[in-house]
């Protein structure tokens, strides 16, 4: 019995590393939530993508099976919460890039905000550019108003990324007049609680990776995602939070118990 016992356990000890870093970052797992007063009929679809993080260990070519995903879902609205690029010193490759986002469809619009390491590694000199180019709208500090075709407006705004940019909740919402619904994009998702009071219905954000890597008695957190980790959180005032836990990997790319995401919000209002 001892020595089924100790071959279970090297077993397991022998799995878990290849599961960590062969299996689980290669998945990408749809999460579909329906959120608001679903007495109502959907109004409208939201895809949201988070942390992407091209590199060596998540190369381009990894997108396939996501942009297939995505495009299933028939989008409305795809949003992406920042961190495209890992490291931009070291990976880049933004042709390819561009070519991969630009084949994910939504029949409103696509918009994104800048992730920190959207600034890090030369980044920050083409981050706008290579989103602009795959028709995304970057949302720095800013937003818009989408008229829906029963009439109905929704606002969707974004920050611009909270440790090496210069977010403002004030500058965002000032672009905010007449609306329905109201979206708001931050990359880190521990400052959701300064929109709480501002009628704001959903905040979508990112950077946690969900922890990543989860043990038992073990986590590890990112700062500004130490409060909010991974899913959907209700804040003090019914505003509603999802951290979405993010594509690729950064530092150790591996994933345990944390599979890549894919968020897709029916929205009723």
């Amino acid at each position: 019995m001892l020595k089924k016992i100790l071959l279970g356990i090297v077993l397991i000890l022998l799995f878990v590393p290849v599961y960590a870093f062969k299996i689980e970052p290669n998945l990408a797992i749809v999460h579909r939530l329906h959120l608001g007063d679903q007495s109502k009929p959907e109004e409208l679809k939201v895809v949201q993508l988070s942390d992407i993080q091209v590199s060596e260990s998540y190369a381009t070519n990894r997108l396939d099976k996501v942009i297939k995903k995505v495009n299933k879902e028939n989008p409305d609205i795809i949003v992406f919460t920042g961190d495209l690029f890992d490291n931009y010193a070291q990976y880049n490759h933004e042709q390819e890039i561009i070519a991969k986002l630009s084949e994910m469809k939504a029949t409103i619009g696509k918009y994104a905000v800048w992730g920190n390491h959207d600034y890090g590694g030369g980044a920050a000199r083409v981050y706008e550019q290579v989103m602009n180019a795959a028709n995304f709208e970057v949302l720095k500090n800013a937003g818009e108003t989408i008229s829906l075709a029963d009439g109905k407006q929704v606002f969707i705004g974004g920050l611009d990324d909270s440790l090496l940019g210069n977010p403002s909740i004030d500058e965002a919402l000032a672009y905010r007049q007449g609306y329905d619904y109201s979206i708001m994009l931050t990359h880190e998702p521990d400052v959701a609680d300064g929109f709480i009071g501002t009628n704001t219905q959903l905040i979508l954000a990112g950077h946690s990776h969900g922890g990543q890597v989860r043990l038992p008695f073990v986590e590890v957190k990112n700062v500004l995602a130490e409060k909010y980790v991974r899913g959907l959180y209700e804040l003090s005032d019914h505003t509603q939070l999802y951290v979405n836990t993010g594509l690729g990997t950064t530092k150790i790319h591996a994933r345990m118990g944390v599979p890549p995401e894919i968020s897709v919000f029916q929205l009723h209002f």
